[in-house]
């Protein structure tokens, strides 16, 4: 039996039959940086689509509370429940939109990396899932380095893009403080576009790998060892030790049973040891005579031997009987080319003295 925690001895790819397992147990390849860059695409399809027509509404809606923020009362916990209730509507109205194409934008990264299954197995509280030692494994295990060492290319990269577009905009940031305060909204919309269309570029390529190190680390989790594949083959062909067994006992059933037809032979055409063919011809029966046994080396001598037991003529024909015994099965009736050949026995049989 193998080790199965012996990384060493799993050398063999995943069979058919593992992989299919594994996905129906819900174990199956996840990047969890797709859907990341999924949302953040979605929030620049928001801010390039949605967010400039709804500022301006949201900027019509925040008006009474600039512009008369007498006007609401705080005289108790009631007033204030109000105003938050207010202010939460607003910004509901214009967030919502924005947050539910971020939601869809997740969803479908991942949807269209597996197909969603139900599987309770994952859901299935688990000892290992809370254990201090499992937890410590995974966090300074190699998949805990190669997270820690993705979350420092994200921040390092995201970081480098974020300050290259703020530099370049540096003019722009600081001639904002003496334009119309009306055209900030625009300015700062312009500028989170570039920024997050920055972001996604250099998201992009971390994604990429990422992809790639999902698949090539589902595939080393599922390798197996020589032992496993053999195991595997046991329980889904059979044992072949078993399967040996059991064909030889079929053979050695009918090879008996063709053995006990040999007394009900008219005659044996044998070649003169190595082959022998014994024939039946009742014409009530067939139309041409039968083979009920046939066989070769020692089982062509015993049934030469069951044939003179029983008094059943044997008859060497040496390309006769190799010929018989490569065209015709047992419980066959010959073919029509062999009718000359055996008529010409059968009545040499039959016409001689009893």
């Amino acid at each position: 039996m193998s080790d199965d925690n012996d990384p060493e001895s799993k050398t063999e790819a995943a069979t058919e039959r593992k992989i299919r397992e594994a996905v129906e147990k819900g174990d199956v390849p996840f990047s969890r940086e797709a859907p990341v860059l999924a949302s953040i695409l979605g929030l620049l399809v928001a801010l390039s689509l949605f967010v400039r027509e709804r500022t301006g509404q949201l900027a019509r809606d925040l008006v009474p509370f600039f512009d008369q923020p007498r006007g609401f009362s705080l005289n108790g916990a009631a007033d204030a429940a109000q105003l938050l209730q207010a202010t939460a509507l607003v910004a509901g109205r214009f967030l919502l939109p924005v947050l539910l194409l971020l939601a869809a934008c997740g969803l479908s990264a991942s949807i269209l990396q597996n197909v969603p299954r139900l599987v309770s197995e994952r859901i299935r509280p688990k000892w290992r899932n809370v254990s201090p030692a499992a937890g410590w494994g995974r966090l300074f295990g190699r998949s805990g380095q190669v997270e820690f060492l993705k979350s420092l290319l994200k921040v390092f990269s995201v970081s480098v893009v974020v300050l290259l577009l703020l530099r370049s905009e540096r003019e722009k940031a600081v001639n904002a403080m003496f334009v119309d305060p009306s055209q900030l909204p625009e300015l700062i919309l312009t500028l989170s576009i570039r920024l997050v269309s920055a972001v996604s570029i250099a998201t992009i390529v971390i994604v990429a790998g990422d992809l790639v190190w999902a698949r090539l680390r589902w595939q080393r989790s599922l390798r197996m060892s020589v032992q496993d594949v053999k195991d595997e083959h046991k329980q889904t062909e059979g044992d072949p030790t078993v399967k040996a067994r059991l064909r030889s006992l079929a053979q050695d059933r009918s090879r008996n049973r063709m053995l006990a037809a040999v007394p009900r032979a008219t005659v044996v055409i044998a070649n003169p040891t190595h082959f022998a063919v014994a024939l039946r011809y009742e014409p009530s029966e067939n139309p041409a005579p039968l083979v009920v046994a046939k066989g070769q080396d020692l089982i062509a001598l015993r049934i030469r031997a069951i044939a003179e037991e029983n008094g059943i003529a044997v008859i060497e024909d040496k390309p006769l009987a190799r010929s018989l015994y490569d065209a015709v099965q047992v419980d066959q009736t010959i073919p029509a080319e062999f009718y000359r050949a055996v008529a010409q026995i059968l009545f040499f049989l039959f016409a001689r003295p009893r």
